[in-house]
């Protein structure tokens, strides 16, 4: 399956990151995204305990045939708390949920949001290669996996796509699975490819962010880390201003130089930085400015974990600490 070569992700219209716009506004974000040509909505299960896929399913409502649709099962909220399950039958019962919530009779990708470990990974895509069977979904995505259970899955199923973050500032898609994805003709789908905004310069303060906003618990963003990334934010500036773009645009175009097979979805709230990013599809950078990217912003020079220690323990991915 050739998945578009743009993606919007959702999940920041109704979950995550602050105080969400209201669903008028994300409605209105939306449909100026199928407007503007975006390929591919990416939503899930868990993004607003279901409301984000309640919100897509409105917004494309006569218009399902101008949209990829990508979703995601194995990790819910259920009472106020996140979840992750990957038995059979809740993955079975997840995908009737999202169809439902959707408005719609088969989603494009549906992946597995996290890999359950207490399920054996085979089990989890055999479920949802029942659903291929069925028409119910159209593809198999894996999330936030190493190389090890990609192949894993490879053996039951097919995979389409491999959602990991990926990023400048978040490398660990380059201990494996930029090659491995490469290699068998797999998308990798780079969530957060801006670094959860630090890339796009939109961040000035971490300690202004909503009490909710789970930056707050991601350590690059804590006080302790922050000063040595901010201190890289002045440098990266003057990088995008030298290849004539923003520093998101910047962000995106190195992320795409990675491989044809690397898809990025940056997620927004603002119909102008939509813009701003599909516009990134456009840009040619000189590849020395991409290198020097890679070299400014990297392993080496941005300080903390991608994740506090309960969350890396729910991902898969490979990591650096385990690589030294």
């Amino acid at each position: 399956m050739r998945l578009p070569p743009t993606g919007l992700g959702c999940m920041s219209l109704s979950h995550a990151y602050g105080v969400p716009p209201s669903r008028d506004e994300g409605l209105t974000m939306l449909r100026a995204a199928l407007d503007e040509g975006i390929g591919m909505l990416d939503t899930a299960t868990l993004y607003g305990g279901g409301r984000n896929e309640e919100l897509v399913g409105a917004a494309i409502a006569g218009r399902r045939d101008e949209v990829f649709l990508a979703s995601k099962c194995g990790m819910a909220s259920v009472d106020g708390v996140k979840v992750i399950d990957g038995r059979p039958d809740t993955l079975r019962a997840q995908v009737d949920a999202s169809l439902s919530r959707l408005g719609v009779d088969y989603i494009d990708l549906y992946y597995l949001h996290r890999w359950d470990k207490k399920v054996p990974i085979g089990d989890s895509v055999g479920a949802l290669a029942e659903m291929v069977a069925a028409g119910k979904i159209g593809a198999i995505g894996l999330s936030e996996v190493s190389v090890g259970r990609l192949r894993e899955a490879q053996a039951i199923t097919p995979i389409a796509a491999v959602q990991n973050e990926y990023s400048l500032w978040s490398r660990n898609a380059e201990l494996g699975m930029l090659d491995a994805t490469r290699e068998d003709g797999v998308t990798l789908v780079a969530f957060s490819p801006v670094a959860r905004g630090f890339l796009a310069d939109a961040i000035k303060d971490p300690g202004q962010l909503d009490p909710k906003d789970i930056r707050r618990g991601m350590p690059r963003f804590q006080l302790e880390h922050w000063g040595a990334n901010a201190a890289l934010l002045s440098s990266w500036r003057e990088l995008a201003a030298e290849a004539g773009c923003t520093p998101a645009q910047l962000a995106l175009a190195w992320l795409l130089s990675r491989g044809d097979h690397v898809l990025p979805i940056p997620g927004t709230t603002s119909v102008a930085h939509l813009r701003e990013n599909m516009a990134a599809a456009d840009i040619t950078v000189d590849g020395a400015l991409l290198a020097r990217a890679g070299v400014l912003i990297g392993t080496d020079t941005i300080s903390g974990a991608r994740y506090a220690p309960a969350s890396a323990a729910e991902v898969d991915a490979e990591t650096f600490e385990d690589a030294a």
